[in-house]
């Protein structure tokens, strides 16, 4: 009778892994979002990814670190792009020219993997969840990411002090996954840009009227 491997001290191996984490990341978010996390096996997701059930355990130890370890991975995803977005040269020096770069690629990283978004979501608020230490770290570094960009926009315009920049922060983030998966689910005849729009509408609230900054 074998048993199954732990991931504890084991090191992956790079070259295979970012290839292999990338088949199961798509392979999984595909199942959960047809059917939920609870309901998946780690056969459905190693036969979809193509790859053995061992690799699998292998990698990750159990379903629950698989789960786990995909949730890094795809805010891993998300938030190179968002940092990406907000150091980009395009943006010029305009902090919200940046941030509503950074928005337009959460809605286009909805729009590649709406399922992430729907597991995101279904599982983010429930208590208790399984993954709740895992996803606090996580949601803390996309806002923490958030954050910064804010924190750029109230360095470089007059801003309303009496919103607080962590609820701030909190409804941008939000919304990124809210209108970018409602879009997907119910209205998907709406535009990005027009999703971009609404969501910088919370931004452009929180700018007072006054002078552009200077370049």
């Amino acid at each position: 009778m074998t048993t199954e491997p732990t991931s504890a001290g084991k090191g992956l191996r790079p070259a295979r892994t970012n290839a292999t984490r990338q088949k199961l990341f798509d392979a999984s978010m595909e199942l959960i979002g047809e059917r939920g996390a609870a309901s998946v096996t780690v056969d459905e997701i190693a036969a979809a990814a193509g790859v053995s059930k061992g690799t699998v355990y292998y990698n990750f130890g159990s379903k629950s670190e698989l789960i786990a370890q995909l949730l890094r991975h795809g805010v891993d995803i998300l938030k190179a792009r968002l940092l990406e977005a907000a150091n980009g040269g395009a943006t010029g020096r305009d902090p919200l020219l940046a941030m509503e770069a950074m928005i337009g690629q959460a809605m286009d990283f909805m729009a590649e993997y709406p399922s992430f978004a729907r597991l995101w979501v279904s599982e983010n608020w429930r208590i208790p969840s399984e993954w709740q230490g895992t996803f606090s770290v996580l949601r803390g570094e996309l806002l923490e990411v958030i954050g910064q960009a804010v924190e750029k926009v109230a360095e470089a315009y007059p801003v309303d002090d009496s919103v607080s920049r962590g609820s701030l922060e909190t409804a941008i983030f939000g919304a990124c996954f809210v209108v970018g998966l409602d879009r997907q689910t119910y209205n998907p005849e709406r535009t990005r840009d027009q999703s971009v729009a609404a969501i910088m509408a919370i931004m452009r609230g929180y700018v007072l009227k006054g002078p552009a900054p200077q370049g």
